[in-house]
């Protein structure tokens, strides 16, 4: 996906590992979105880099293939990682955009860089990718808190697979399908609500009067009702919420100065 016309300035770009899918947007120096793209990739299992080589290969490709829709190089970029995951999981997703070849200048989690698109004042960040869930509780514009649980949508294929005797490979497009939504929320209900109850949880001690969803796993038509109707919270998604948090991840780049001192501090 590409937006037709100029941009404005230099590009960045955001990069997203996630369990399922790698994506990654672009951005021009006014933050207007330019291209994106995405890959289904198993390099990645809950939030962790466990395929280094796989998922550079990979990133270079997805790279190249966006470069040669802008007729440009994409050099800066920003990374993310799941929220409260260790040094040693910001690490890995570092390297492996840098091995990529890109100039790393932020590094960012999930579902704060998901904030930069959303723009919440008040209320709770829910980013439930493949493998995790991430959650930031925003007040007065601030992140709070963040946390990050191993339930997401390899969980639902998981239990697809299952109930309709299939390949995982098999269930993911199953789940994929929208005519499929109805019958794929019946079957995985019960993994929502965990999701709900993990929210429920991390949300505790605060005052969070509304919930927003983004993440892949989130496409599924009336996730949005179960968790709502579990929490008692008013709960809003996103039209595309796949893309969500990578296009703030590449928005995090912007105004980033001097990375190189506090990648120093943060990382090594």
């Amino acid at each position: 996906m590409t937006r037709p016309g100029p941009f404005q300035g230099e590009l960045y770009t955001g990069i997203d590992l996630g369990t399922a899918y790698m994506v990654l947007t672009v951005v021009d120096s006014l933050g207007n979105p330019v291209a994106a793209s995405y890959r289904f990739a198993q390099v990645v299992r809950d939030g962790i880099v466990v395929d280094f080589t796989g998922a550079t290969s990979i990133l270079r490709e997805l790279k190249a293939e966006l470069e040669a829709k802008l007729g440009t190089e994409l050099i800066k970029a920003a990374g993310a990682f799941p929220p409260d995951t260790g040094q040693s999981t910001v690490k890995s997703h570092f390297y492996v955009c840098e091995g990529a070849g890109f100039e790393v200048i932020n590094m960012i989690d999930e579902p704060t860089a998901a904030n930069n698109v959303l723009g919440i004042t008040n209320g709770a960040v829910v980013d439930i990718g493949g493998g995790t869930t991430g959650i930031a509780v925003i007040q007065d514009g601030e992140v709070v808190i963040t946390a990050d649980e191993p339930t997401g949508g390899t969980h639902f294929s998981l239990v697809i697979a299952g109930a309709q005797k299939m390949t995982f490979e098999e269930a993911e497009d199953f789940k994929k399908d929208p005519s499929n939504h109805k019958k794929v929320m019946l079957m995985v209900k019960p993994v929502v609500q965990k999701v709900a109850s993990i929210i429920k949880d991390k949300i505790r001690g605060f005052n969070v009067n509304s919930i927003y969803l983004v993440g892949g796993t989130c496409c599924l038509e009336g996730i949005e009702k179960v968790i709502e109707g579990e929490l008692g919270i008013p709960t809003f998604k996103p039209k595309n919420p796949l893309l969500v948090t990578p296009l703030g991840i590449a928005l995090s780049c912007l105004g980033v100065k001097d990375f190189e001192s506090r990648r120093v501090e943060a990382y090594y």
